[in-house]
This record gives structure tokens, sequence and C-alpha cells, in this order.
């Protein structure tokens, strides 16, 4: 149960950081807008918050740990919403951050 936790904020923190990110973007290289900012700068402060819930208590780990789910959704987002096509390489280096992820987060650790 903590791991399906776990991921799900993973889940709602990528959506609400590379969210956030890509409406600032959008409000500034894409002319769209104070309130496409305005709306990017809370996404982030969300972001910043549900960072917090996770099970573990370490800050480090968590953020290390999120790293690799950022990377992965910045390549899902940009293939969802900007038309962005990774290649082989992408792929792989993805894919090498989500094991990364499972690593520093789910590993067994002693008491």
């Amino acid at each position: 149960m903590a791991i399906a936790r776990s991921v799900v904020l993973f889940l709602i923190a990528a959506l609400a950081e590379i969210g956030g990110a890509w409406l600032v973007w959008q409000g500034v290289r894409e002319h769209r807008g104070l309130a496409w900012i305005g709306a990017g700068v809370l996404a982030l402060g969300l972001y910043g918050f549900v960072a917090t819930l996770q099970p573990d208590a370490n800050f480090g780990r968590i953020l290390a740990a999120y790293g690799g789910i950022f990377v992965a959704g910045s390549l899902a987002w940009g293939m969802a919403l900007d038309g962005f096509r990774p290649d082989r390489y992408d792929l792989i280096g993805a894919g090498i951050c989500l094991i990364g992820v499972a690593v520093i987060m789910y590993a067994p650790r002693g008491a």
C-alpha cells in the first residue's frame, strides 16, 4: 500500500510540476499572457506541497527519486501536448531513470 501511495504521489507531483512549467512556458514563450503564467506558478507551488506527502521522511531520497519521474514525465508530456517524438536514446535514458527511481525508493532496507 505504501508503494502504491508513493507512486500516485509521484504522478501527481509530476503533473503539477511539469504542467506548471509548461503553463509558464506557454505564457512567456508562446505569448499567452499572465493568466497562464499565474496558473503555472500555482501548479508549481502545488508540486512543492505534494512532495511533502510522500511516506518516506527523507527529503534527499524523495527529490532524487522524483528526478527520474520528472525525466520520464517530461518526455511523455512533450509527446502528448507538443508533438515531441523521442528517439531511442531518449527512451533508454528515461528507462534508466525509472530504474533508478525503483532502486532509490523501493529497494528493501534494514530498519
